[in-house]
């Protein structure tokens, strides 16, 4: 019996928005709608036609539980339609694509909505134990004398407070945060600063590039905010930077001698992105023209504090499966969650001891040709909110694939606390 297919037959993303320090225009929720109403617009079924939405995201805001069911409740997509929300951090916007695909594969549904979306500039401002203790004590406090009492033990710094995103970038089973477990694979594999660096600089020139020749113009959707802004292009891309410049920054994770710096790390950024999935019949039933189809996808996990290997771990079983060397595969998109992290799983795929040892395999993979290796630039220089990244990734294969008159491709993602998942797409 054959397996279902299931498609990609179209999708859509925001503009991937610098972090400035304060809260963005867009919570979670207005960015997943700003990119889905031009991408629902233009789709031929009625919008009640899909079966369930399912939306990524990590930094959830308070007044917008479940995301992705006020999403499709704010789309128009019908009070009757199912929608619920995915969270494996980093990997999250392309677990929502997994998700659906397994749906369809298994003949539960012929549509689904599937995205991910991150408003990094929302993540919450947090009080510490000691003050939220002692907000709780005086709230407890009967009478003005118990409450006199109570401000006697009060601490000017219990207005201080933490930044929940520093918190979230922090593993808490190993307590690296994740710039550290890229300082810690740049020691193993022995990734120089200035190989950080260069890649980087790549980044940007790829990116920059691919917007000037308009290759992005209909996978990103302009986001309108509230008082008229008009947002029409990814802005963490620097062009002026050079390798003199980055070289002039100095290491954020682990001073003096560290060498991951703001440079060579992904941006912190607000985005969403989307991707309708259809299966054949219903491919047949709309008449949808697909992007790509959907051959199969892995998740993997690994010690926390090397997570950025990841995308080894979880791409590997897909080569294996289907008999593929890693020339074999026309393009690939590695999120860029650090110059140094890529660059060591390009290097772990080179190595005999760990092909061998950690693979299983009988001898090292070999290379990735570097012109096949996130051809339009990454996280470094577009951002990386978290909870959409993986959902873009794949998005943008399937159009760098068509574009380029290519077949196969795989995205993956490392995961903040050791996890990993890649996906295998073919164009139709």
């Amino acid at each position: 019996m054959n397996t279902p297919r299931v498609y990609i037959v179209d999708g859509a993303r925001t503009p991937f928005l610098k972090v400035s320090g304060e809260p963005g225009p867009f919570s979670p929720v207005d960015l997943a709608v700003q990119c889905s109403r031009p991408l629902l617009l233009r789709q031929p079924f009625p919008l009640d036609s899909f079966d369930r939405v399912i939306l990524g995201c990590v930094n959830v805001v308070a007044d917008e539980m479940n995301p992705a069911r006020l999403a499709a409740l704010r789309l128009g997509l019908g009070e009757a339609t199912v929608a619920f929300t995915v969270q494996i951090n980093c990997g999250s916007g392309m677990q929502s694509i997994d998700t659906g695909y397994r749906y369809i594969r298994d003949g539960a549904c012929d549509l689904v909505l599937a995205g991910g979306t991150e408003a990094l500039s929302h993540a919450p401002l947090l009080f510490r134990d000691e003050a939220v203790a002692w907000f709780a004590e005086f709230n407890h406090a009967e009478g003005l004398t118990e409450k006199a009492q109570t401000l006697t033990s009060f601490r000017p710094n219990f207005f201080i407070p933490t930044l929940g995103l520093e918190q979230g970038l922090t593993d808490a089973f190993v307590g690296l945060n994740m710039g550290q477990t890229a300082e810690l694979l740049a020691h193993i594999f022995d990734i120089r600063r200035d190989a950080a660096d260069r890649y980087a600089l790549e980044s940007h020139e790829r990116l920059a590039q691919a917007q000037d020749q308009g290759w992005l113009d209909g996978e990103v959707q302009p986001a309108y905010s509230s008082d008229g802004t008009v947002f029409q292009h990814d802005d963490g891309v620097r062009r002026d930077t050079s390798l003199e410049k980055l070289a002039t920054l100095k290491p954020v994770f682990e001073p003096p001698w560290g060498q991951v710096t703001a440079g060579n790390s992904s941006q912190v950024t607000d985005g969403a992105s989307w991707v309708i999935l259809a299966s054949e019949a219903a491919v047949e039933q709309y008449g949808l023209s697909p992007l790509a189809e959907i051959k199969d996808t892995e998740w993997a996990a690994l010690d926390p504090s090397i997570m950025g290997l990841g995308p080894v771990l979880s791409a590997t079983p897909l080569l294996k499966r289907h008999g593929y060397a890693l020339d074999e595969i026309d393009l690939w998109e590695i999120n860029e969650a650090f110059g140094a992290q890529v660059l060591s799983c390009l290097a772990a795929w080179q190595e005999n001891h760990f092909c061998k040892e950690i693979l299983g395999l009988d001898a090292a993979m070999g290379e990735i040709d570097r012109d096949r290796l996130n051809v339009d630039g990454g996280a470094i220089s577009l951002g990386h909110p978290v909870g959409a990244s993986g959902n873009r990734i794949v998005l943008h294969l399937a159009n760098a694939l068509r574009r380029r008159g290519r077949k196969r491709g795989i995205a993956t993602e490392c995961i903040g606390g050791g996890q990993a998942g890649a996906m295998l797409i073919e164009i139709v």
